[in-house]
């Protein structure tokens, strides 16, 4: 079972106010290439796995932002972490 959850809102700056939507499909390509479980939402994407594994995805997000020519990144992040285990159906179960 894993032992976190993260929910990350990538913001990266973009070349002359252009909008964000598409480095935001990019980012979200990058945790979809990860095979970890994820839930996309209006204002931030949820994924669960290990911790460890998890902030090597939020790495590589940041970085996918340079590279498609971002000059920074504002990367909003919160993470739950319960070493017993944890998922995002625990949490949300009773609204289902």
């Amino acid at each position: 079972m894993a032992n976190s959850l993260i929910s990350i809102q990538i913001i990266p700056k973009t070349k002359n106010g252009e909008s964000v939507i598409p480095y935001v499909d990019e980012a979200i390509k990058v945790i979809d290439e990860s095979g970890v479980k994820y839930e996309v939402h209006p204002l931030e994407t949820t994924m669960e796995g290990e911790l460890t594994e998890l902030m090597k995805i939020i790495v590589k997000m940041n970085e996918r932002m340079i590279e498609m020519g971002s000059s920074n990144v504002i990367s909003q992040v919160k993470i739950l972490y319960q070493p017993s285990g944890i998922t995002m159906n625990q949490l949300t179960e009773k609204y289902s």
